[in-house]
């Protein structure tokens, strides 16, 4: 009888090693796994940040054209009413000219 528990309990001892190898083995095999995962998941997060940042930075391009074309329709429109002031200003001067010449001429007749 005293073999036979001895025989079980080696039995038993033999059994629990064996589930507990297997035990390791699938959670060695979880843990890559999970590392497998969470590499491509940084991978993906890398490449989706680049994308932002390339994204970013031609949407920044766009932006510095547009305050440029902006500016320079800007200086056009200002160049533009200095013109037609100078111009306003000239004409104004002849009319002043003429009316003068005309009142001078009343005067002498």
């Amino acid at each position: 009888m005293r073999k036979l528990i001895i025989a079980s309990i080696a039995a038993t001892a033999f059994s629990l090693a064996a589930c507990s190898e297997k035990t390791q083995d699938a959670a060695s095999a979880t843990a890559e796994s999970a590392a497998d995962d969470t590499a491509a998941a940084g991978d993906a997060l890398a490449e989706g940040a680049a994308d932002a940042a390339d994204a970013t930075a031609e949407a920044a391009k766009d932006g510095a054209a547009a305050v440029e074309g902006a500016a320079d329709k800007a200086g056009n429109a200002v160049e533009g009413t200095v013109n037609a002031a100078g111009d306003a200003a000239a004409k104004a001067g002849d009319k002043i000219e003429a009316e003068t010449a005309k009142a001078e001429a009343n005067d002498k007749k």
